[in-house]
């Protein structure tokens, strides 16, 4: 089974009211259509950040908004589609309660987060709460960049740089924010997937390693308990429609076959069949190509306690 990891689909409300989306984001007639022209069994949809809640009044909106007009996508093709619900991060108290509707009433299977908002990274202790919960279910949280104010947008805001680099930049410090914060050790069975391989997160996991111990020598950072590398093992990561196999082997290295997932980054990138072909070019066995187009996915669904 062929399960797209990184998909998206937005109501025509916040289409509307963003910057950059256009009407392809909510057709999702031809999103079908194109995962039956690639061989796509299954795709998650999950919500790719926007700026649509400063002109909606509130994320709330954009919430409540969002979470409905999905579900009735899962309800009409529950074969072809999988949920990732999105909450509103400002209220811990709101966030939980969204995340027992959407789980338990509308039918989703997983949680949509952005990297950061307004300046809050994921590591802040409101969301201590949501992880729990989430661990305690096996619901897999995936997590996007920020693209409302990413890291680096108050020196540089660029139409091609800011995408390119602070969209990958804010998805590593996110994953070294939670390292820091002891989030990994804390919930070792929380299913965490980051888009974009992660950012630079697998071309750095050497230098954190070699770092980590120099520093911990002069008694200049505080006792992780375990090396840098051992943590980052946790993480999943999405491809994210990328077709280079540069990519692939760095991340390879670091997190194994079984924490990689295919992603198509639809409709982003609209050749969803191109960014499978790269698995061919690479060294693995039948099984672990099967398994990042799918198999991974699939296992950690069927864990899920709903």
């Amino acid at each position: 089974m062929i399960i797209d990891a990184h998909s998206h689909w937005l109501p025509q409300e916040i289409i509307d009211n963003a910057h950059f989306f256009s009407n392809v984001w909510g057709d999702i007639e031809s999103h079908v259509d194109a995962m039956d022209k690639a061989g796509v069994d299954k795709v998650v949809l999950s919500y790719p950040t926007s700026d649509a809640y400063l002109r909606m009044g509130s994320l709330e909106k954009v919430v409540e908004i969002y979470n409905e007009r999905v579900a009735a996508i899962l309800k009409m093709q529950p074969d072809r589609f999988i949920g990732a619900a999105i909450l509103p991060v400002a209220n811990e108290d709101a966030m939980l309660k969204e995340f027992k509707r959407a789980t338990e009433e509308l039918g989703f299977r997983a949680v949509s987060m952005a990297t950061s908002f307004d300046g809050l990274f994921l590591d802040d202790n409101r969301f201590l709460p949501l992880y729990e919960s989430a661990q305690k279910l096996n619901v897999p949280i995936f997590i996007h960049p920020q693209i409302v104010k990413p890291i680096g947008s108050s020196v540089v805001e660029d139409p091609l740089l800011t995408p390119v680099i602070e969209y990958i930049f804010e998805t590593t410090m996110c994953v070294g924010k939670l390292l820091m914060a002891g989030i990994f050790e804390r919930f070792p069975n929380l299913k965490l997937i980051f888009s974009y391989f992660g950012g630079v997160t697998p071309f750095i996991a050497h230098r954190y390693d070699a770092t980590y111990a120099m520093l911990r020598g002069i008694d200049f950072v505080k006792d992780l308990h375990n090396a840098p590398s051992a943590y980052l093992k946790q993480i999943y990561v999405d491809t994210s429609g990328d077709r280079t196999q540069a990519n692939f082997i760095s991340s390879l290295e670091l997190f194994g076959p079984d924490h990689i997932l295919w992603g198509s980054d639809y409709p982003a990138k609209k050749d969803i069949a191109a960014s499978m072909q790269v698995l061919g070019q690479l060294h693995l066995s039948e099984k672990d190509k099967k398994n990042i187009l799918g198999g991974n996915l699939e296992r950690i669904f069927k864990q899920v306690k709903l």
